[in-house]
């Protein structure tokens, strides 16, 4: 179905590096993070559970499939003194020095009981936006640490306050893998959708909000799609943002993938200079990959206005190196969409909101899709329409009217 949530004026910052952060700043209301700006101060400790299966954490094994089955354990990660947003500090060589380096303070082997109880415990008393979860999910070509550290490097950044999880699967650290490692990714579907039933049953969780990254996007998208096949409709009640970064997916694929959900949970951070996504595109027999269509391309354009998402462009963000990791890596881009995640969910009218245009905080461009098709099996009933924006209307930022999502640049973090 061709459901979106309905445009709102929202904050932009000029480069979207910040676009994280700002997505778990006003989700969280930056419940155990310190002011990253203050002069001294560094970010807490983050506590991550993480859910593997990868048959170990370092060397050979990590990069081996543990045959889908889940490895449990809640760890607590340190950010340096002195991190600076969009930065991932980790010792090129050696031993990482806790004061300057992202690093391992503890961790506590659970399994998977004893996961659900530690999980409960986290989410007890907590109130508010406190409640969500944020569920990262790595892409292709990323170790075991990365993966650990990326995410807590990301809660700092956004000051989230909820509870983060991070989902790790065997990826190598080799270019010339990506056929194994999609083999690797098709095998732990089940542990991800088993995963996502945990976390959205938890008693007291808010909303469990999802961020997964390239070939990580496939393995979000096919472990959601998988669980409505199977009658996990009841997701929804639960389910925050679905937020995919440089997504490596087929188009037609993802069109398939999305045709049971609904669309107006996903955000799809496009960049059509992503190289990385460009060799992807080769391995696959030239097949468009959804993270690098194009939102000034008009052909590119008719296409992500028909699937129901909101897009982003990161093309100016992904000229630096290879361009791939602008999500996570640009220094202005990781507070840019908080007003989307925080805000409460209404009924969703027709209404697209598309940020494209270079500089992205120029303008919304909110284009009316077509009336919602018929409604596959499983698929959440679709709401009362409502009037029609016009095409190509433009929203102006300053223009923000009450109850309008708060700009992320001015939200201060809950005690």
């Amino acid at each position: 179905m061709r459901l979106t949530r309905a445009a709102r004026t929202i904050s932009v910052l000029a480069r979207p590096a910040l676009l994280i952060a700002g997505l778990l700043a006003l989700a969280g209301c930056g419940g155990g993070m310190t002011d990253l700006d203050g002069a001294g101060a560094g970010p807490r400790p983050t506590s991550v559970f993480v859910v593997s299966t990868r048959k170990g954490e370092s060397g050979p094994a990590s990069e081996l499939s543990n045959d889908g089955n889940e490895r449990y354990s809640l760890q607590m990660i340190g950010a340096p003194l002195n991190h600076q947003i969009g930065q991932l500090e980790r010792p090129s060589i050696g031993s990482p020095d806790p004061a300057r380096h992202f690093a391992l303070q503890t961790r506590r082997a659970l399994d998977e009981d004893g996961f659900t109880a530690a999980l409960a415990t986290h989410l007890s008393g907590r109130i508010g936006s406190n409640r969500d979860v944020l569920l990262y999910v790595h892409g292709f070509n990323t170790s075991y640490d990365e993966s650990r550290f990326r995410l807590a490097q990301i809660v700092a950044d956004g000051r989230f306050g909820g509870v983060a999880v991070l989902f790790t699967w065997p990826s190598t650290n080799n270019l010339l893998d990506y056929g194994a490692a999609k083999e690797n990714a098709t095998i732990s579907r089940d542990a991800l959708a088993k995963l996502i039933r945990q976390l959205t049953d938890a008693p007291d969780v808010g909303r469990v909000h999802i961020l997964a990254h390239s070939m990580g996007a496939w393995l979000t998208m096919e472990a959601l799609r998988q669980d409505f096949i199977a009658g996990g409709a009841r997701l929804n009640d639960k389910l925050g943002d679905i937020m995919l970064a440089a997504p490596d997916i087929d188009l037609n694929v993802f069109r398939q993938q999305i045709s049971r959900l609904d669309a107006s949970h996903i955000f799809v951070l496009v960049a059509a200079n992503d190289r990385a996504l460009s060799l992807s595109r080769t391995l696959t027999s030239d097949r468009p990959r959804l993270g690098a269509l194009d939102p000034k391309n008009p052909a590119d354009r008719s296409a992500l206005e028909t699937l129901g998402v909101r897009v982003y462009d990161l093309s100016r963000e992904a000229d630096i190196f290879i361009g791939h990791g602008a999500y996570a890596d640009a220094p202005d881009a990781l507070r840019t969409i908080g007003a989307q995640i925080a805000a409460p969910r209404p009924q969703d009218s027709n209404v697209q909101a598309v940020l494209g245009e270079n500089p992205i905080d120029d303008r919304i461009h909110a284009t009316p899709l077509p009336p919602p098709a018929a409604a596959a099996p499983g698929a959440p009933a679709a709401a009362p329409a409502r009037p029609e924006a016009p095409i190509s209307a433009v929203v102006p930022l300053a223009t923000a009217t009450p109850g309008s999502a708060t700009p992320a640049s001015s939200a201060a973090p809950t005690p």
